[in-house]
């Protein structure tokens, strides 16, 4: 089959050709972005997921939604070393540009803008190539205490979104990267905003971990937001996932070859558009095969496991390396971690700071007290197909 027409995607936050099972999710972003636009409440998001479950995917479509529906948006992803205020600044620069274009908002954009020029000073924000030319305003966003100044200034922002008959849609990928205090600061700020009722909404994307951090930073945050998670897709989403795209090029598959995709991916959707993308190029005619399956199973495995996998391993210290494999080597996760302590020969609490970093680094989660799991589905099959190579 003609490799040029395949329609399949496989890449970090590619838009998939067929955005499967997840329609709750998007149905209700939606409806929140019109109904704060009329003044009404509604609840702002954090998707929920391990790797490779298509949350980059969501928050690209929730902030095309946006802006269709009028929003301003600002797209960040949470880096592990830079601060959120650094983030914010350009973003928030940028919006506030485009909202001083329409004549009802350029007064509530000036005094914006002077809120942000205290804030770019108190957390002494490299401003980079331009300065705003404006001066700034005394007790506005330049306490130093960070959930208060983002508060000021997001309220700032708000009321110039709602001047302009316009809203505002901030969306962070990687949340559970901010420190705590900086996602206080946001959900400070957020019910601020609610209080207010100021066309403002978050779109957080993150790991498992991150309704628990939520609630460890505000005990409220739960009343604020959504937690939807983006776990695998259910068999029938998995395999419109797979059909629907062949079927739009003119080509067909196979039920069991279908079958098979739902097994060999467990319903992951990075999982399957790699598989998708395999089985494509394997096939010599339509329709895709069990057999072309299994084929595109040998190639799909090599390109995650020098791809997609091995990143993310070779991020980790050699005394890392050796808890995730010994984490494998107990069976498929979750497992305990005084298991994991009693197959290395040391105490769980001499791993502790090791177990720490690793979590801190985004390769494990705890789903409960004393448990742990990887947060990249698969993962400790790869760590048995490595170890075998070796």
């Amino acid at each position: 089959m003609d490799p040029v027409r395949n329609p399949f995607a496989p890449g970090a936050g590619s838009q998939p050709p067929e955005l499967a099972g997840r329609q709750d999710i998007i149905s209700s972003a939606d409806i929140a972005l019109q109904r704060v636009l009329l003044g009404r409440h509604d609840r702002s998001q954090i998707l929920l997921g391990l790797r490779g479950t298509g949350k980059t995917v969501l928050l690209n479509t929730i902030e095309r939604m946006a802006e269709d529906h009028g929003h301003a948006t600002s797209f960040v992803e949470a880096p592990e070393h830079h601060s959120l205020a650094q983030l914010l600044y350009p973003k928030i620069h940028r919006v506030l540009r485009t909202f001083s274009l329409v004549e009802s908002a350029r007064a509530a954009a000036h005094t914006a803008m002077k809120a942000l020029q205290s804030f770019a000073g108190t957390f002494k924000i490299e401003i980079g190539d331009f300065s705003l030319s404006v001066d700034s305003e005394p007790g506005v966003a330049d306490s130093g205490v960070l959930s208060d100044d983002i508060t000021d200034l997001f309220l700032r922002v708000g009321e110039t979104a709602r001047h302009a008959a316009r809203g505002w849609t901030l969306l962070i990928d990687e949340v559970q990267y901010l420190e705590e205090k900086e996602l206080s600061a946001l959900i400070v700020a957020l019910h601020r905003i609610n209080q207010k009722r100021l066309p403002v909404l978050l779109f957080g994307a993150g790991l498992p971990q991150l309704a628990a951090l939520s609630g460890d930073a505000k005990s409220y945050a739960e009343r604020l937001f959504d937690f939807p998670e983006t776990g695998p897709l259910s068999p029938e989403a998995t395999r419109n996932a797979i059909r629907q795209p062949i079927l739009s090029e003119g080509e067909n598959i196979t039920d069991a070859a279908l079958d098979l995709v739902v097994e060999e991916t467990g319903g992951y959707p990075y999982f399957l558009q790699e598989w998708g993308y395999q089985a494509w190029n394997c096939a010599a005619a339509s329709p895709i095969t069990p057999g072309d399956i299994e084929t595109a199973n040998t190639a799909a495995l090599k390109r995650l496991d020098n791809g997609f996998f091995r990143v993310r391993y070779d991020r980790l210290t050699p005394k890392e390396k050796e808890y995730v494999r010994a984490m494998a080597s107990l069976g498929p996760d979750p497992i305990r971690s005084i298991d994991v302590a009693k197959t290395l020969g040391e105490t769980a609490q001499a791993l502790g700071p090791r177990r720490a970093q690793i979590i801190n680094k985004g390769m494990i989660y705890s789903p409960a007290h004393g448990k742990l799991a990887f947060t990249v589905p698969m993962f400790g099959d790869y760590l048995h197909r490595r170890d075998a190579d070796n």
